[in-house]
């Protein structure tokens, strides 16, 4: 029983490194992209935007296999992983943290999206000669805040729950790739329902406190919104 719950150990750190630099590189990459959705009005800022959000309609292990080739040998990933030595970024860590990215970002980008739509271009208008970059660290990034808080809490806790991609990227092997997600499953199909109980309840605490972590955030903003008017 030891043994087990060091393996969990294990499996919790694990998912919470995996979480933690997934979360950063959604934001890196959601900002500008919502930025660029939120003021392009082209087809192909439509496209783009249809394909981020082609993960909440995907069955998780379909956009887990085609992540997979991509990842392989005779894919990208392949090519990128030869530079030091190696034949595939699959079954790494770095080739879950891919998967991650790709299955999180639509719930990081539309939010974040709709904090640029909702502000609009005026406090950019009004900065006069400022540079726009400027004026979008100054005024506009400040403004979204929020929002960048709520998106990272939601990328984070959506890496914390995943299961299907990472486990069609990763393979589930312990101490490279396993998750904490991937134990319920193994002690439900071994009729260990003890500790399949145990790291459930775990879960579902931690989706309570997002959740509720996200009500405050949202009742803050509410608060914020009618306090300003």
């Amino acid at each position: 029983m030891e043994v087990v719950w060091a393996e969990i150990s294990q499996s919790l750190a694990l998912t919470i490194e995996l979480a933690s630099v997934t979360t950063v590189i959604l934001l890196l990459i959601s900002v500008p992209l919502a930025w660029w959705l939120a003021r392009s009005k082209t087809f192909a800022s439509e496209a783009v935007a249809t394909m981020i959000v082609l993960p909440l309609v995907l069955p998780p292990t379909a956009l887990g296999f085609c992540v997979l080739v991509l990842l392989g040998p005779h894919g990208p990933g392949g090519v990128l992983a030869s530079f030091w030595g190696e034949r595939t970024l699959a079954f790494t860590f770095a080739g879950i943290v891919v998967g991650s990215v790709l299955s999180a970002l639509p719930l990081v980008v539309q939010p974040i999206r709709n904090a640029f739509v909702a502000i609009g271009d005026l406090p950019l208008e009004t900065t006069g000669r400022v540079p726009p970059f400027y004026a979008f660290i100054a005024i506009t990034a400040p403004m979204a805040r929020l929002e960048f808080i709520k998106a990272a809490v939601v990328g984070f806790s959506h890496t914390i729950g995943t299961f299907g991609v990472v486990m069609m990227i990763g393979g589930n092997i312990p101490g490279r790739t396993k998750v904490l997600s991937a134990y319920v499953v193994d002690f439900v199909q071994a009729s260990r329902w003890r500790e399949a109980g145990v790291v459930a309840g775990g879960m579902v605490m931690f989706a309570f406190a997002t959740i509720f972590t996200l009500a405050l955030i949202d009742r803050h903003c509410a608060r914020r919104g009618t306090e300003s008017s």
